[in-house]
C-alpha cells in the first residue's frame, strides 16, 4: 500500500518537497497526496531493464527521434495536482522545447512528447489500473502498457484463473483507450513499434 502525508499539496510544493527527500525514496503525487512508492522488488526492476532495453534498441534500429527515460521524470496531468514516475516512459525529444517545465523541473505535460508510457504492475496495481489510466487516457497519450507480471491484478482486469497478463491501450479516435490482452507466446502488437517481435513471455520471464 501506498503512504500519504496528511496535507493537500500543489504541483509546485511536491517539487520543493522532492528536493529535500534522499534520492533513494520515491514518491508521487496523486491528487494533491504524496504518495511514498514501495521499495519495487529485483524481479519488478527486471522486467523494466528488459523492456527498455528492447524498445531501446528498436528505437536506434529505426532512427527513431525518441528516447526513454526509466522513473526519471514526471509526467503531469494538466489542470490536476498530480506527478507521476512512469516505470518506462518514452519521449519524443522534438517536443520537449515546448515543455513549459522541462528545463527546471523534467517534467512532461503535453502528449505529443509522450508516445507510450508503461507501467509494471507491483503492489499498488490499483493505481496503474485505475488511476493512472484515467489520467493517461485523459492526458491523451497515444498508448499505455500495463505489464501485470505477477498478475496481481483483480480477476476482472485480467481474467480468471488470474495470469500474468500484458495489457496494451490504445488511444481511439474518440479519446478512449481501447485494450488488448496478450499472454503466453503471443506476440505484442503495439502501434508505436508495429514490427517490436516479442512476446509476452520474453517479457515475464525478462529473457534476452
Amino acid at each position: 500500500m501506498t503512504q500519504s502525508l496528511q496535507k493537500v499539496f500543489t504541483f509546485d510544493e511536491f517539487l520543493q518537497f522532492l528536493a529535500t527527500q534522499p534520492e533513494n525514496i520515491r514518491y508521487e503525487l496523486h491528487d494533491g497526496d504524496i504518495v511514498k512508492i514501495p521499495q519495487p522488488l529485483g524481479t519488478h526492476e527486471q522486467r523494466i531493464m528488459f523492456l527498455a532495453r528492447m524498445l531501446l534498441l528498436k528505437i536506434v534500429e529505426l532512427q527513431l527521434p525518441y528516447d526513454i527515460s526509466s522513473k526519471n521524470v514526471l509526467v503531469k496531468p494538466e489542470y490536476k495536482q498530480s506527478g507521476y514516475y512512469p516505470d518506462i516512459l518514452l519521449l519524443n525529444i522534438s517536443n520537449l522545447k515546448n515543455e513549459p517545465l522541462w528545463e527546471q523541473a523534467s517534467t512532461v505535460s503535453q502528449p505529443d512528447s509522450i508516445p507510450l508510457v508503461i507501467e509494471v504492475v507491483s503492489t499498488n496495481w490499483r493505481d496503474d489500473y485505475h488511476k493512472k489510466f484515467a489520467d493517461y487516457e485523459e492526458m491523451g497519450i497515444q498508448e499505455y502498457w500495463i505489464v501485470d507480471y505477477a498478475a496481481l491484478g483483480s480477476k476482472e482486469l485480467i481474467g480468471d484463473p488470474k495470469q500474468p497478463t500484458i495489457t496494451i491501450y490504445s488511444l481511439s479516435d474518440e479519446g478512449e483507450y481501447r485494450g488488448q490482452k496478450f499472454r503466453g507466446n503471443e506476440s505484442l502488437t503495439s502501434p508505436t513499434f508495429p514490427d517490436l517481435n516479442l512476446t509476452a513471455e520474453q517479457i515475464f520471464s525478462a529473457s534476452y
